[in-house]
């Protein structure tokens, strides 16, 4: 029973993940620390391996669309790369105590960025060999997406598709393809340096990541078809609360 409901939490995150362009990682991370209990190295490691489960089989399906922006895709990739090693080595050395409220914080701010993605739409571009866009912002941003995906576990999708839409002017789902594609070379690198320090937990990430990949063609398939406003709404009300329950949460 206890493993299917693994499965059952990897196919449902895999699908909103992949909906809404993120890798479900800010899902994953909270319920391994408040109610599976997992320490904070565990539940970073842990989450980001199913991340890239995730991410992988959505860019599988996004590349077979030709959703992917490859001018865009690789060089963010690369950029991400530095900060997804070392954000694995920072995630060895949290307290309970600072993982918590510093996640807390992230969850707030995640919260805001996808208020703010809900509100920001950018025009359709049909040809993407002429697509416009700031490199030099765009690879700033990889960065600290890289560094922030591996040390906290979320993927960096959370962080990037906002950015792109509403900085970069990408087109929501070439940004949401895009992401894909980054967040599963970047988490890649982030789970290979967990694993070494064995901050990974095999069994909870294989049986959670098969669902991941199932999700993940599901919400590829459904994303063109739907309009994801109102899901991202209640989901940033969910984040916010979220977010101060485990900051205060910690200090009581």
């Amino acid at each position: 029973m206890f493993l299917s409901l693994l499965f059952l939490l990897g196919l449902s995150v895999g699908t909103i993940g992949t909906l809404i362009g993120v890798g479900g990682g800010f899902i994953l991370v909270p319920v391994f620390l408040l109610l599976l209990h997992y320490s904070p190295q565990h539940a970073a490691g842990t989450s980001l391996a199913i991340v890239f489960f995730n991410a992988l089989s959505g860019t599988v399906a996004y590349v077979k669309q030709k959703k992917v922006y490859y001018d865009a895709a690789i060089r963010f990739s690369l950029a991400t790369l530095p900060g997804a090693i070392l954000g694995s080595y920072l995630a060895h050395y949290f307290s309970s105590r600072s993982f918590y409220i510093s996640f807390g914080m992230l969850l707030v701010m995640i919260a805001f960025l996808l208020y703010l993605r809900s509100t920001t739409e950018a025009e359709p571009v049909d040809d993407q060999a002429l697509f416009p866009y700031n490199r030099f912002l765009g690879i700033s941003f990889s960065v600290l997406v890289g560094f922030l995906s591996s040390t906290f576990g979320i993927g960096g999708g959370i962080i990037h598709v906002p950015v792109m839409i509403a900085l970069l002017g990408f087109p929501t789902h070439t940004a949401t393809a895009t992401s894909h594609f980054v967040l599963a070379v970047s988490a890649l690198f982030g789970v290979v340096t967990h694993y070494l320090l064995g901050s990974i937990l095999l069994v909870p990430a294989l049986l959670i990541g098969s669902g991941a990949v199932l999700g993940a063609q599901l919400g590829a398939y459904i994303a063109p078809k739907t309009k994801s406003r109102s899901i991202t709404f209640l989901l940033c009300l969910f984040l916010f609360v979220l977010g101060f329950r485990m900051i205060l949460g910690m200090q009581q």
